[in-house]
């Protein structure tokens, strides 16, 4: 799949630049940290199978590769820091501002999921805990459209 990766939100405030900072320094290296941390048992284990709020499935015989770049014209890109979840084929994300984001997934069976979370950058400890997890179904429906067949 080709879309451009996330862009790191930009912080409003001192401590917010701080941490743009730090995590400009990080991203290169964020997945090997957070795997070492994963097997030292510091983070909360990766999650099976799939996180919850589902959307529906793509229509019949979508073209994911143009779906994705419908998505990246809303803002939203490829999420690599994200933890993978079973047999998922996409997982994007849309900043709203420093601290909220989108996070959508795309899954081989057409099963698509979002939900709407703190960052990483901003709040890395209770993102890692799915604080905050939210069900923002009406704002997926406006990014995906008829893309999807909305369950």
């Amino acid at each position: 799949m080709s879309i451009q990766d996330s862009q790191l939100p930009r912080p409003e405030n001192r401590w917010g630049r701080i941490k743009y900072g730090i995590w400009k320094k990080v991203y290169p290296h964020y997945t090997d940290i957070r795997d070492r941390l994963l097997g030292l048992g510091i983070i909360y284990p990766r999650n099976d199978g799939r996180q919850p709020f589902v959307l529906g499935t793509l229509k019949g015989k979508t073209d994911v590769e143009a779906f994705l770049r419908h998505l990246e014209a809303q803002g939203f890109g490829n999420h690599f820091v994200a933890w993978e979840d079973s047999d998922e084929l996409a997982g994007l994300r849309k900043p709203d501002g420093f601290h909220f984001q989108y996070h959508l997934r795309i899954f081989r069976d057409g099963e698509v999921r979002g939900h709407y979370e703190y960052t990483p950058e901003a709040h890395p400890i209770k993102h890692l805990g799915y604080r905050h997890m939210k069900d923002r179904r009406k704002d997926f429906e406006r990014f995906c459209g008829n893309w999807i067949d909305w369950s």
